[in-house]
């Protein structure tokens, strides 16, 4: 289990925001954390501490008054740690290259491949012909519906009809590198994991898995081990001392390398 750090950016700003707040009008979300740092100094701390494989966000769709400040922000958090980081939210064919030249090491991409409720091979096709299966994180953020659960898209607005279990990640594994996972039913409330979608997701054996949601204290990360079969790397947010809350990062990522009982 690895893990892999987060900065999301909302209205130009480092940000931990409650999942699903998120709206285009007005730019809108309930926060839980604003920093003060920008980005970048998020990135070159990650940098120092040789934790690779985190996210850059951008909170903001195009077309936002904020959208060009939120892109300056992703892009200089890139630049300060070339390689070690990915960046999602708005991803396209057209504008990957410009992630990927700054220095993302993968593009994450959800909404672009999805339309009217489902797969878009066409298009998850044509991602994949701009930048490789090897530089494409795909991202099944999901939510839960009756006993399952399933994909959501534009900034977890959109409910797919796509179910989030090891028929679609076999599927999708061949088009991607990684994929990218959030519980947004517990995002960035910190109380608690979703069990039942760590357990299905630890049943899979294909790609490497981060998932986000829910995680608050050490015993939640030992949880997510056991749940998980130590197959899932883990992302955390707001429940982070680097972002107001009372874990402290340092410790999260030795317990995660290590494999050290929570005590």
């Amino acid at each position: 289990m690895e893990f892999r750090p987060c900065i999301d950016i909302h209205n130009g700003k480092v940000k931990q925001i409650v999942g699903g707040s998120l709206q285009d009008k007005g730019d809108a979300a309930r926060e839980n954390f604003v920093a003060e740092q920008d980005a970048a100094c998020y990135a070159q701390l990650y940098r120092e501490a040789g934790i690779r494989g985190g996210h850059v966000i951008l909170l903001n769709p195009e077309g936002s008054v904020y959208y060009e400040d939120t892109r300056r922000q992703a892009l200089s958090a890139l630049k300060a740690y070339p390689g070690g980081l990915q960046a999602g939210g708005g991803i396209t064919p057209e504008n990957a290259a410009c992630f990927l030249d700054a220095g993302a090491s993968h593009v994450i991409v959800t909404s672009y491949v999805f339309r009217e409720g489902k797969i878009c091979y066409d298009r998850l096709q044509k991602m994949v012909c701009a930048v490789g299966s090897k530089r494409l994180v795909l991202d099944l953020s999901c939510m839960k519906t009756g006993e399952s659960y399933f994909v959501v898209t534009d900034r977890w607005q959109r409910l797919t009809e796509e179910r989030v279990d090891e028929t679609l990640l076999d599927k999708l594994a061949g088009f991607c590198d990684e994929f990218l996972v959030h519980a947004v039913d517990v995002e960035g409330k910190a109380d608690g994991i979703e069990n039942e979608l760590v357990r299905v997701l630890g049943k899979w054996e294909g790609r490497p898995i981060t998932y986000a949601g829910g995680v608050h204290s050490y015993e939640d990360l030992e949880e997510l081990r056991i749940l998980g079969r130590n197959r899932l790397n883990v992302t955390i947010g707001s429940a982070l001392d680097l972002f107001g809350g009372n874990l402290s990062w340092k410790r999260v990522s030795e317990i995660c390398r290590n494999g050290h009982n929570a005590q």
